[in-house]
């Protein structure tokens, strides 16, 4: 029987596996973290991540071919195959500060399964890393090894949030990197044969190890971009009355360019776009290419822009000040059918409306009012370090109030930023929420999901992203 272990049970380790043993009833998959509390939840009927079609997979595996465990050097030592999914966090200080990606827990992983292996094993990278970490991390499993034979293979996931499970059933690809020596090609096929159970052999790519880690960031720079390009097309509409989505529509009618990630919102967010960005820049000024960084880098700046504009707009429209007014936040994930925060806007939105002494009353479906302090009084970068070495929460925020329903969220409110495009949004009864509020009522729409005419019908003051203004907005400057 084949063994499959996974380091890591995050977003990526955890359902990846649930699929894997899903998919190959004859193969054995633990996944294993040292955060034994992140385990209890795996193995408890509330997981730890919410995904939607996740429980169903986990409920109808664990305890026959899945199993969690914090156990984790007697499962990794009598794998066959072992996935490595830790952290690779963006660097906050020492070489490479706020772009390299820090590989402190890639490290001490590899370290370990060097440590405790009996037998030889397929090692396959499946967090986000740089190019070049396999050469790294080959190193410290050779100069370890005790006569042990290690294969490295990069193995990226390509997993969307809230429809994660949907593409670990029907990937668009699975791309398998791994040395071009027979060893290396008989590890590849290996990993091939696992995935080759539920994935057409045409969708399996194998390529050189450094071509899998490249992809996976090039991928991510290019979506992002595709994101920041219609942000900056929106800011234009904005100033010259078009309309943004007219404007996408037209262009997505191409076929060379297509309509996906062509929607206009307050910025992107997620785990993985800023930093591989960032990475990709780090690599880029590391190999002498400072106009290739430079071209990458803007992609971040055009997001940090639309959200600063976000929050100057609400400003300017509040007569100048938003001191001491209550502003409902609706929606904190990055995106619909997510509980994760991780990058989202909304942290940004947040933190520049706070600072202008507003009291938020926020309401997202699926994450905790735990969830959103803390996001709200930790550093930049620090979210991506295991939870147990995150710096504890202070004392929570005098201003900010989390509620559980949008109508709590929005009574008496001055304004309303929608900021995650949750469908139980579009569906609110907006004329009782508007005869509850203090008047002039506004709604920012960062997410373009509202209908503009029928809320302007109420009464709302209505600002949608790259959409024309509002009689009220056209004089208000949302350039600081």
């Amino acid at each position: 029987m084949v063994k499959i272990c996974c380091i890591g049970a995050g977003y990526v380790g955890g359902p990846t596996m649930a699929v894997i043993a899903l998919k190959c009833p004859e193969i054995q998959v633990a996944v294993v973290d040292i955060s034994v509390p992140r385990i209890s939840a795996w193995n408890s009927d509330t997981l730890p991540i919410y995904e939607p079609g996740l429980d169903e997979v986990v409920k109808k595996c664990r305890g026959k071919n899945l199993f969690f465990s914090s156990d984790v050097e007697k499962h990794v030592s009598e794998a066959d195959i072992v996935f490595v999914s830790v952290n690779t966090p963006t660097k906050t200080q020492g070489l490479g500060a706020g772009k390299a990606a820090d590989l402190t827990y890639w490290e001490s992983a590899a370290r370990m399964i060097a440590d405790v292996s009996k037998s030889n094993k397929i090692v396959v990278e499946k967090s986000t890393v740089p190019v070049k970490t396999a050469e790294a991390i080959e190193k410290i499993l050779t100069h370890n090894s005790k006569g042990i034979n290690f294969q490295i293979l990069s193995n990226p996931e390509f997993l969307a949030e809230g429809t994660a499970i949907q593409d670990l059933f029907e990937p668009d690809r699975v791309l398998i990197g791994g040395r071009e020596t027979p060893e290396g090609q008989k590890a590849i096929k290996a990993l091939r044969d696992v995935y080759a159970h539920w994935v057409p052999m045409d969708r399996i790519i194998c390529t050189n190890l450094w071509s899998a880690e490249l992809s996976k960031l090039a991928a991510n720079a290019f979506l992002a971009q595709r994101i920041s390009s219609v942000n900056a097309m929106s800011a234009l509409c904005e100033a010259t009355g078009a309309d943004v989505s007219q404007v996408s529509h037209a262009v997505g009618k191409d076929t060379r360019i297509g309509p996906k990630f062509l929607n206009a919102s307050v910025g992107f967010g997620g785990s993985c776009f800023q930093k591989d960005i960032l990475n990709l820049v780090y690599i880029c000024e590391c190999n002498g290419l400072p106009e290739v960084a430079n071209y990458w880098k803007q992609v971040i700046k055009v997001n940090d822009y639309q959200k600063a504009r976000f929050v100057n707009r609400i400003v300017s429209s509040m007569f100048n000040t938003v001191s001491g007014k209550k502003i409902a936040i609706l929606g904190f994930a990055f995106k619909k059918d997510t509980g994760d925060t991780r990058e989202t806007p909304a942290i940004d939105v947040c933190k520049g409306l706070l600072g202008d002494k507003a009291m938020l009353s926020i309401y997202d479906p699926q994450v905790s009012e735990e969830q959103i302090q803390r996001d709200l009084s930790m550093n930049k970068f620090d979210w991506d370090h295991p939870v147990h070495l995150q710096p504890t929460s202070p004392s929570s925020m005098k201003q900010v109030s989390v509620v559980w329903d949008a109508y709590a969220a929005t009574k008496d409110a001055h304004g309303i930023c929608i900021l995650t495009e949750w469908d139980e949004f579009k569906t609110l009864d907006y004329q009782k929420i508007y005869d509850n509020m203090q008047k002039p009522a506004f709604v920012f729409d960062g997410r373009n999901i509202v209908d503009v005419a029928k809320l302007r019908e109420i009464g709302f003051i209505v600002y949608s992203i790259g959409k024309p203004l509002d009689e009220w907005l056209k004089d208000m400057p949302a350039v600081a």
